[in-house]
């Protein structure tokens, strides 16, 4: 049902920009800061059932569409397009911002389930994925093998898994060196900016892509 090709190329794709912090990413490594490797990681939980709720909702609806519509695709690709490189320019102009929600975490202790629910709101609504979801995940969809939306739920597994893999990883290494980060506010701002520039890029780079078939 998947060409093994553009499965190993949305693997890629999805790493690149998974890995990049982002909203999720800096909302988790703050619980790691705050409240330690735990919080965490029940937050990343929560943020992979985020991602994977819009997963579904994409590919029961909004995906067909997406992929039967060349014009709601470039629709989406630009606004999608746009909106990664306004966010860029926002990490980079406030990246100051990050230090400060990291000073500004509660320092006691929350329960796993609440912390993982916060984690779930973060990732339904995280727009960042959004975008790649919309404008980025039906480039890689083979509609002449059909099935559609078991394609994109295939996919979107697949995004959900690495994304649960590297916020783990960023999760436990920013718990492991939360005193590391707080000392230095300044790496903080270096990892923003160098965040907000990758993700402009990415942002010019689906604008100029086309639509592969």
């Amino acid at each position: 049902m998947i060409d093994t090709s553009r499965l190993l190329a949305f693997v890629v794709t999805s790493f690149v920009l998974i890995i990049i912090p982002g909203p999720s990413v800096l909302f988790v490594i703050s619980r790691a800061v705050a409240w330690g490797r735990k919080a965490a990681l029940a937050t990343v939980v929560g943020n992979s059932a985020g991602f994977y709720v819009q997963v579904m909702a994409i590919a029961l609806g909004v995906g067909v569409v997406v992929q039967r519509s060349v014009l709601v695709f470039s629709a989406l690709k630009l606004a999608g397009a746009g909106y990664l490189v306004y966010l860029g320019i926002h990490t980079i102009r406030d990246r100051t911002r990050l230090t400060a929600a990291l000073n500004a975490a509660a320092t006691t202790p929350r329960s796993s389930a609440r912390v993982m629910r916060q984690g779930f709101v973060v990732g339904l609504t995280n727009p960042k994925t959004m975008v790649f979801l919309t404008a980025i995940l039906p480039e890689f969809v083979n509609r002449s093998r059909g099935q559609v939306p078991a394609q994109f739920l295939l996919f979107g597994l697949v995004f959900v898994l690495i994304a649960l893999v590297c916020d783990s990883t960023w999760g436990m290494a920013a718990g492991a060196a939360r005193e590391w980060f707080a000392r230095s506010p300044r790496r903080l701002r270096l990892l923003g900016g160098a965040g907000g520039l990758v993700m402009i890029g990415l942002g010019i780079d689906v604008a100029a892509s086309g639509r592969k078939r």
